[in-house]
């Protein structure tokens, strides 16, 4: 008994055998003309996170949204829940933060807060 094998099946192998997995090989190109610019450039430091947001609730009865941040020496300070932050520092990490006639004094509850036009006030979170 013969055994006939397909005319498909031989093509197929015969079109797969053509197959190659090698990768292409890239020869020259142009050179990087900042290579050495950023071979040489400073290390590039992110900008910190926000470490804890806290909403205060201040002895007038008015609420302050503060996000502290985690170089422990940056804050954002807001008035109102979506309003424009305003960016407090301080000289050393754990410091008074201040900016603008605002100062957060402390970093967990209770904290003393002072805004423009009012004097400096306990509030709780």
């Amino acid at each position: 008994m013969k055994h006939h094998i397909p005319l498909l099946a031989v093509a197929a192998l015969i079109s797969l055998s053509a197959c190659s997995k090698s990768e292409p090989e890239v020869v020259g190109g142009p050179a990087d003309p900042m290579a050495e610019q950023i071979a040489n450039a400073a290390p590039v430091e992110l900008p910190p996170a926000v470490k804890a947001s806290k909403q205060y609730r201040c002895k007038d009865n008015s609420l302050i949204f503060v996000d502290f941040l985690s170089d422990d020496k940056t804050a954002n300070l807001r008035t109102e829940k979506n309003g424009t932050p305003t960016k407090l520092t301080a000289a050393e990490a754990g410091g008074a933060l201040k900016a603008d006639g605002y100062e957060v004094s402390g970093l967990g509850s209770p904290v003393t807060i002072t805004v423009p036009g009012k004097s400096a006030q306990s509030c709780k979170g």
